[in-house]
């Protein structure tokens, strides 16, 4: 059922396109962009994500860039085990896929509170959406291992209101950056008030935010889009 609020999200869900791969930005070692061609009538809202579909094998990704581009970016991290990623890594340029779509109510509502958006790697990527739009003075807090894995760094300290990259593996190498995760920040460095977080990234993240945020932030809304 649609979450309240979300009556201006379009969802698409029987709906498939055509589209076909453009290129791929790679953006650290193991993490890239691919960029697929927008086919004609496809709308969603920044935040919200596509399912694609090649060769029986399906996969969900939030979109990267907002919703007035003329192209689709995705941002991929590619794992061993993922065979998606895998296929996206290494597939030709110019490769044929569908998707479905858009899907999910993970996007922007202004209110009074403060937004503070959490994301843990790639999760990351509907964040970026919202701000290449017109999301601005959020706070949002980047949980990587290293400085290198900071995707979308100069777009995210043009837009926020506070910036930080926290940093689980290296000591923090300049300032704005924090030593630790995401949690330890929330329940350490983030003022008490009443927030609307917006949670973006592995499952055990989302738990523990959310477990943090009824104790630490009562009062506060919470979002949630989990990433696998």
């Amino acid at each position: 059922n649609p979450e309240p609020g979300t009556d201006r999200v379009k969802l698409m869900e029987d709906v498939t396109y055509d589209t076909k791969l453009m290129e791929r930005r790679q953006l650290s070692d193991n993490t890239f962009e691919a960029v697929f061609s927008r086919p004609s009538g496809f709308e969603f809202t920044a935040g919200q994500r596509i399912r694609l579909i090649h060769g029986g094998l399906e996969r969900d990704y939030s979109l990267a860039n907002a919703p007035d581009e003329s192209e689709m970016v995705l941002c991929i991290r590619r794992v061993a085990a993922g065979r998606f990623s895998t296929l996206l890594s290494s597939i030709p340029v110019g490769t044929a896929f569908t998707f479905s779509g858009p899907h999910g109510y993970f996007v922007f509502r202004a209110s009074a509170r403060p937004p503070v958006f959490v994301a843990t790697g790639t999760g990351v990527a509907p964040f970026a959406a919202m701000a290449h739009s017109s999301v601005s003075a959020f706070t949002l807090l980047h949980g990587v291992r290293q400085a290198r894995e900071c995707y979308y760094a100069s777009l995210f300290r043009s837009k926020a209101r506070q910036y930080v990259v926290c940093l689980s593996d290296e000591v923090p190498p300049e300032a704005g950056s924090f030593q630790g995760r995401v949690t330890d920040y929330l329940a350490s460095q983030l003022v008490p008030d009443r927030y609307d977080f917006y949670l973006c990234g592995r499952g055990e993240m989302i738990r523990d935010v959310t477990w943090l945020v009824d104790d630490r932030f009562p009062g506060s809304m919470v979002y949630t889009e989990i990433f696998y």
